[in-house]
Order: structure tokens, then C-alpha cells, then sequence
């Protein structure tokens, strides 16, 4: 099943919690509160960086569906984002990722360490605004949050070493290394609105789900040519990870395809001439669309999608419900 999100923009997601939205823009805007001028112009400049929010616009939203948005919530969503920022830093490190929606990521531009301390500032002060909300639940959260996300990148790491994983293992690394973070930040909303644990349960799992759909159009975004991704066309595969569409295509192909497609993925990362790379990358393409991959990867998407909106339907109908359903076909529609 597809569907269009022509009509879907990102102030109507955002539109039943715009106040709280704006609240919690001033809050991150000034979590660093230090007269380290090196910390406080580091952070700003990730702050220009930032994507669209989607997970603190999550946390807001997840409150109001299963009551009220009030200030912890606003928090919640805070710690989340500073969270996510940090985690970014540090797999922009370990990525050696050259850049961050289109502008030079800051390891590049200050060095490692300062990226990797930045990072680790930065999930300290996650930690410390998580304790000042007294509230052992939401501590319980973000710890097991922080545990899920290394783990996720030490897992990818580990099988790094054999490009041509199974689907599972593909599946359980963007569980723990996108997925967690989308069930946390829904989580984290519905306990601070003091949710009843069914609550909180359903919406854990509809972030989960809403998290696994986003992490596979993103991999079949990698295909695109967008220049509104902010970074090369294949960068997964250049990095050595082979996403669904691939994995799938080559799980499918004949030897002598299979073979040819391991060929390719293993040439992509080292060739340097442009006329080369583009002859490869259509290559690749073309062997993914004769098998299929990206057919595959929407009906997993739908699977999810369709796992998500059951999540919801023991909510109420209200406004930010209709959000939530509007953000899960935003990430599986997205162009960039």
C-alpha cells in the first residue's frame, strides 16, 4: 500500500502542540550554560545543523494524545533531542561522516576530540535535566535509551566486518540504533503526562514502529540523488553497510548477479572518478530494481505502519492522534 503526503506539511504535524513546541525550542536553545567559549560556539554550531525535530515533536505529541502537554514534557523533549545531538556527534566520529545536512560536520571542522567531548557534555547534561525532573520512570527511559543506542552502534560495527548481513540482523541494528530512540522519546511523552501503563505501553511500541519505517525510507533514501539529503548518493554503501533494498536484491539474485553485486559494493567506496562512480551507482540501482528491493522495502514499511496505527487506535480521536497517524506517513513518504 502507498500513500501520498503531497498535502501533509510539517506545521500540520506540528500544530496541535506549536506553543509547547516553541517553549521547548527556547529550552534546548539554551542548555549549554557555561562561559566556555569553545563549548558554547561548538554548540551553536550544531544547532544550525538540526534536522526537523521529529522526535521531540514526538514527545510533545505523545503527551497530548494520552493527556496534556505540561513543563515535564517540555523537559522530556529536551533531553531527548540533547540526547539524540549527542549521539550524532559521536557517530559522525565514528562514521568519519564529512558533513551534516549540507554543512561540514563539526569533528571535521574542530577535530575529534573536541566533537567527541561535545558529545559526552552533552550527555551529561541530558542525564542531569533527566534527574531533575525526580521521576524514576523517565530515568529508567534514558538510561536503558543510552544502553540501546551504543549497543545498536557497537552491533553495527561488529558485523561491519561482513558487508552482506541477513535481514535480521539488519533489522535488529536499526532497531537499536533508530527505533529505540523513536519508542523512548514516546515513552518519555506519555510518562510525563502520567499515562496509565497501557498508555504508555501502546505508545512505546507506536514510537518503536513510527522509528523502524523512518530508518528504512532513510536507507531507501540513500538511493536518491536528492540534494536536500545532505550527503552523497550511497554513502551507507560507501561506509560498508549494505541496507534493505540491497540486502534483499542480493539475497534474491542469481550467482552470477550476486556475485556482480558484490563486485560493485566493494569498488563504490574506493573509486575516485566521477564518471566511474556514476556508472556504478546506476549499476547498482538497476540490480535492486530487477529484484525488487525497493518494492521489499515498502511493504516492510507498510507492515510497520500498520503495527503503529493498531498501537493508536486504543487512543481517544483528537488532534494530536491525527498528528501522530500524519507523522507515520511523513516517514514513510519523506524525499529527504
Amino acid at each position: 500500500m502507498y500513500f501520498c503526503t503531497a498535502m501533509i506539511s510539517f506545521w500540520q504535524i506540528t500544530q496541535p502542540v506549536q506553543t509547547a513546541f516553541s517553549d521547548f525550542e527556547k529550552a534546548f536553545l539554551s542548555i549549554v550554560k557555561s562561559d566556555n567559549r569553545l563549548l558554547s560556539d561548538a554548540y551553536r554550531y550544531i544547532v544550525q545543523q538540526r534536522g526537523k525535530s521529529l522526535r521531540p515533536i514526538l514527545t510533545l505529541l505523545s503527551a497530548s494524545c494520552c493527556r496534556e502537554v505540561n513543563s515535564k514534557a517540555i523537559q522530556t523533549a529536551v533531553v531527548m533531542e540533547t540526547l539524540h545531538t549527542a549521539t550524532l556527534l559521536h557517530d559522525d566520529v565514528v562514521d568519519e561522516s564529512p558533513s551534516r545536512h549540507n554543512q561540514t560536520a563539526l569533528h571535521k571542522l574542530k577535530g575529534n576530540k573536541l566533537a567527541i567531548l561535545v558529545g559526552d557534555y552533552l550527555l551529561a547534561r541530558a542525564m542531569s535535566m533527566t534527574a531533575e525532573l525526580h521521576n524514576s520512570k523517565l530515568f529508567g527511559v534514558v538510561a536503558r535509551l543510552g544502553e540501546g543506542l551504543a549497543s545498536g552502534e557497537i552491533r553495527e560495527m561488529h558485523q561491519g566486518e561482513s558487508m552482506w548481513i541477513s535481514e535480521e540482523q539488519y533489522l535488529k541494528v536499526i532497531e537499536e540504533k533508530t527505533a529505540v530512540l523513536f519508542a523512548a522519546c514516546a515513552e518519555g511523552g506519555a510518562i510525563s503526562a502520567a499515562a496509565t501503563p497501557k498508555q504508555q505501553t501502546a505508545m512505546t511500541r507506536f514510537g518503536k514502529m513510527l522509528g523502524m519505517c523512518f530508518q528504512i525510507q532513510d536507507d531507501v533514501l540513500d538511493y536518491s540523488d536528492s540534494e536536500q539529503l545532505g550527503k552523497p548518493t550511497m554513502q551507507d554503501i560507501r561506509d560498508g553497510k549494505v541496507t534493505l533494498p540491497l540486502l534483499i536484491a542480493h539475497d534474491r539474485a542469481i550467482p552470477q548477479d550476486k556475485l556482480r553485486l558484490e563486485q560493485l559494493a566493494e569498488s563504490l567506496p574506493h573509486e575516485s572518478d566521477k564518471d566511474k562512480i556514476f556508472q556504478l551507482e546506476q549499476e547498482i540501482k538497476a540490480f535492486i530494481l530487477r529484484y525488487d528491493g525497493f518494492g521489499y522495502a515498502a511493504r516492510k514499511m507498510e507492515y510497520y505502519r500498520a503495527q503503529a496505527q493498531e498501537a493508536l487506535s486504543i487512543f481517544r480521536p483528537s488532534e494530536a492522534k491525527q498528528s501522530l497517524e500524519k507523522m507515520l506517513l511523513y516517514a514513510i513518504n519523506r524525499l529527504y
